[in-house]
């Protein structure tokens, strides 16, 4: 071979090779986390830590022979989830009084706010100003707690607006994350069954909850975190998800084979809450147990019907929120 031909073929070779890394390059990765700082009216700056659930698949449910295992944790079945991120703390009261006093409104309940949230869905989803937020709350909400605390006696409906007002906020996807998202996200990558902790001994390393949480929430991120750099994920505070609930939908789940980023029931009457809270024993902060609203958590409601914004005086009911990551990466 000439050397021409010879520096033609190592040409090609060294194009070749371009071409092949440029293609087999990986794509920009994702930040592994973000602070999101809101701005609120009048000017004070509060802050989210936000860290990246790796996409995956998981084994969602608790297996058959788990102790004090409940019916509706089962049959066990294929979850296939993308990123996301999540907040690695329950949402603050701090944070919750500031949407309270940027959106809430003087309007009692009644058919009155029905009408007001009716008319909301014909306004444009940029403008914060047109958010409809909570009615009056019944008496003190902190409930004697500190800003740090999380926010509590919410209804599902509260906490989706304001995961609405934070999306306003921030140009991103604000939301509350799917029962499988938060079921993977306190997994952990585990499957023990308690996630970070080894055993139900270990719990108080991690969680606040009847053995050690003295029969009252505690701030947030003041126990250990998990793997995934997640506070309180069991324990404190029983956090909203998105899904409504069914005690089929893991039958259901399972009979349609490995779903990918599933969001749960089509319908249903009340949502799921997870994770346990701080009067709670430890066999309701196993990974895998479930709960949702019961008619008594609105025991305290005055008014007839009931509030879609509060649940006065139920301090073990919180949530925290998640983000879409396609949001993010823009």
């Amino acid at each position: 071979m000439n050397k021409s031909r010879m520096k033609i073929n190592m040409a090609i070779l060294t194009c070749g090779l371009i071409a092949v890394a440029s293609v087999i390059a990986p794509a920009a990765e994702l930040p592994k986390k973000y602070t999101e700082t809101i701005t609120t009216k009048d000017g004070a700056q509060l802050t989210l830590d936000m860290v990246l659930i790796p996409g995956g698949t998981f084994t969602m449910g608790t297996p058959a022979g788990e102790a004090e295992r409940q019916e509706n944790e089962g049959p066990q079945h294929k979850v296939k989830l993308d990123a996301f991120y999540l907040c690695t703390t329950e949402t603050t009261l701090e944070l919750f009084q500031a949407y309270y006093q940027e959106t809430g409104t003087a309007k009692k309940d009644f058919l009155d706010t029905a009408e007001a949230a009716k008319n909301e869905e014909t306004k444009s989803e940029e403008d914060v100003d047109t958010i409809t937020g909570p009615t009056p709350v019944y008496g003190d909400m902190t409930m004697g707690y500190s800003k740090k605390h999380p926010a509590i006696g919410l209804s599902w409906h509260n906490a989706m607006t304001v995961c609405r007002w934070l999306s306003q906020k921030t140009g991103k996807k604000y939301r509350l994350p799917t029962e499988a998202e938060w079921e993977y996200a306190c997994r952990a990558g585990t499957t023990s069954t308690f996630g970070a902790a080894s055993d139900a001994e270990s719990l108080a390393d991690y969680a606040w909850f009847f053995d050690n949480a003295d029969m009252e929430p505690h701030a947030v991120a003041t126990r250990k975190p998990n793997a995934w750099g997640l506070y309180d994920m069991q324990g404190n505070v029983c956090e909203w998800v998105h899904d409504f609930y069914s005690p089929t939908a893991y039958k259901d789940a399972a009979a349609a084979g490995v779903a990918t980023n599933p969001t749960g029931p089509k319908e249903g009457q009340v949502h799921v809450a997870r994770g346990g809270h701080y009067d709670a024993e430890a066999k309701s902060l196993r990974c895998g147990a479930r709960a949702f609203e019961e008619d008594w958590w609105r025991m305290n409601d005055p008014q007839i019907p009931k509030s879609k914004w509060w649940l006065p005086q139920m301090d073990f009911i919180g949530f925290r929120v998640a983000c879409e990551a396609d949001s993010v990466s823009k």
